[in-house]
C-alpha cells in the first residue's frame, strides 16, 4: 500500500478550522475529514430524542441505536450520513455546537468515533480537523498545525458567517457561547482541547484566508511532499 500522508488541524471553535482544512484538502488533492461533523451528527441524533448531552446514562442507552457514515459528493463535499438520512444541513446550528461539544466529552462517544476516523486516514492523504486530532486521533500525523485566534475574532467571523446563511445572530451572544465552547473543550476530561508538543501554532487574528493558506502551506512544505 502506497504512503499516505495526514495533516491534522486543532483549534479553538470559530478559528475557521473547516474552512481552511477544506480548502488546503481541494488544493492538495486530500480527503477532508470534518469531525466536528461527526460529533455534531451524534449530538443532533440525541437531541432529536429529548437526550440530553449531559445525561451519562441516556447518551449510553441509545448509542447503540445510532449509525454514521462519511459520503463524499463529485465536488468532495463531505455528507453527513445518521441511520441512513443526510442531516449535513440540518447540524449546522450553534445550538447543536454547544451540544456537541458536551457530547464529545462522553468516553462511550469518542471510543465510538476513533476508529472510523483513523480509518479514513489509512486508506487516504487526509486534512483532518477537530480539537484533539495531533493529540488523540492522530498522534502520528505527518504535519500537526493549531490553529487559533483571539474569542473576539472568531465571535466576529461566525457571527459574519451565520448570518450569510441566513441564521439570526448577535456578536454579542456569539462571543458569549464562543468563551464557553473555549472553557468546556479545554477543561473536559477526556481528550480536552491543548496544543500537541509537536505542533506548529497559527494565529490567523490578522490573516485573511489566503494569507492562511499560504502560511499553512509553507509549514506543510517543509514537512511532506506538495
Amino acid at each position: 500500500m502506497a504512503k499516505t500522508y495526514a495533516i491534522a488541524i486543532d483549534g479553538p471553535a470559530g478559528a475557521g478550522k473547516s474552512t481552511i482544512a477544506k480548502r488546503l484538502a481541494k488544493e492538495l488533492g486530500y480527503y477532508y475529514v470534518d469531525t466536528g461533523a461527526i460529533y455534531r451528527t451524534v449530538a443532533y441524533f440525541l437531541d432529536l430524542l429529548g437526550v440530553s448531552p449531559k445525561d451519562v446514562d441516556g447518551v449510553e442507552r441509545y448509542i447503540d441505536e445510532l449509525t454514521i457514515e462519511i459520503e463524499y459528493d463529485e465536488e468532495g463535499k463531505q455528507h453527513m450520513i445518521m441511520n441512513g438520512m443526510d442531516v449535513t444541513g440540518e447540524i449546522r446550528t450553534q445550538d447543536i455546537s454547544q451540544k456537541a461539544s458536551l457530547v464529545s466529552a462522553h468516553a462511550v462517544v469518542r471510543e465510538m468515533l476513533l476508529d472510523m476516523q483513523r480509518d479514513v486516514a489509512k486508506v487516504h492523504n487526509v486534512i483532518m480537523d477537530g480539537r484533539d486530532i495531533g493529540t488523540v486521533v492522530l498522534p502520528k500525523a505527518d504535519v500537526k498545525i493549531f490553529l487559533t485566534a483571539s474569542p473576539e475574532v472568531r465571535a466576529k467571523r461566525r457571527t459574519d458567517e451565520l448570518l450569510a446563511k441566513g441564521q439570526t445572530a448577535e456578536y454579542e451572544v456569539v462571543l458569549k457561547e464562543i468563551q464557553q465552547r473555549d472553557y468546556q473543550d479545554t477543561h473536559r476530561e477526556i481528550a480536552p482541547l491543548k496544543m500537541a508538543k509537536d505542533s506548529i501554532k497559527l494565529d490567523t487574528s490578522e490573516l485573511d484566508i489566503d494569507g492562511v493558506i499560504d502560511a499553512m502551506k509553507k509549514i506543510i512544505g517543509e514537512k511532506i511532499p506538495l
